[in-house]
């Protein structure tokens, strides 16, 4: 009796070491899938899905010089198994990619940004308009700056899309070459589509539009003074009296 007793308990305590020497693992936290990388001659991909069956994919591409390359927009309409490719040619690196119908007809437009080393156009737009079932791609030329909205732009533009249009908006800096600092003031343009041509609207007031006031207050009170050293000089002078000549 004595040795089951002593041989019960050496194998309920071999069973809790066992028990105890077990570490308890937690599960592992659920890691976002990656993103799939392009292979070489690859460098940018976006997908843009426009409305259920319709997609764009925008792709760069090119060996070399990351400086120059090309872009391809496929479009895929797995509704009518239809697939159709536009391409071009490359400024510059792809920032992002925008889709929007700014006219309001029903055809969507792809807006690639791509960011150039250009000192005068520090940003290129390659804009499409897809119509008859987003198919067939019409270029659209996009309006570059002129001379007024040019004036103390140095890049780092930022475009969004707003209520149908594509905003862009970017710092206005004072001076010119490396001696250039931000004035603090940014630039606003509005852009929108009108029979395939865009449209432009300045919605900021920045510093180089507002002309300084002239001070008209200071003007009037020199003119004041001046009027009374005018009158303070006249009535210095001796005043001559008129003698009646006596008749004799």
């Amino acid at each position: 009796m004595t040795n089951r007793f002593y041989l019960f308990v050496l194998a309920i305590s071999a069973l809790m070491a066992g028990c105890g020497g077990q570490e308890t693992k937690k599960p592992a936290a659920p890691t976002a899938p990656k993103k799939p990388e392009l292979m070489a001659p690859f460098r940018y991909h976006k997908l843009i899905e426009v409305s259920p069956g319709q997609s764009y994919d925008i792709l760069s591409w090119g060996r070399g010089a990351e400086e120059a390359g090309s872009f391809m927009i496929l479009h895929s309409d797995s509704s009518a198994i239809k697939y159709t490719t536009t391409t071009g040619d490359l400024d510059g690196a792809i920032i992002d990619v925008y889709n929007s119908d700014m006219d309001v007809d029903g055809n969507p437009e792809i807006l690639i940004q791509a960011k150039s080393k250009d000192t005068t156009n520090y940003t290129s737009i390659y804009a499409f308009e897809f119509n008859d079932n987003n198919s067939k791609a019409n270029k659209l030329d996009f309006p570059k700056l002129t001379s007024s909205q040019r004036k103390g732009y140095r890049g780092n533009d930022n475009f969004y899309i707003k209520e149908g249009k594509l905003m862009r908006e970017f710092p206005i800096f004072n001076g010119t070459g490396k001696d250039a600092k931000p004035s603090g003031a940014k630039r606003q343009l509005e852009y929108g589509l009108r029979g395939n041509e865009f449209t432009v609207k300045q919605l900021s007031k920045d510093s180089t539009d507002v002309k300084q006031p002239d001070n008209q207050p200071a003007k009037t009170d020199e003119k004041k003074s001046s009027d009374k050293q005018n009158s303070s000089s006249s009535s210095s002078k001796p005043s001559k009296k008129k003698h009646k000549k006596r008749r004799g």
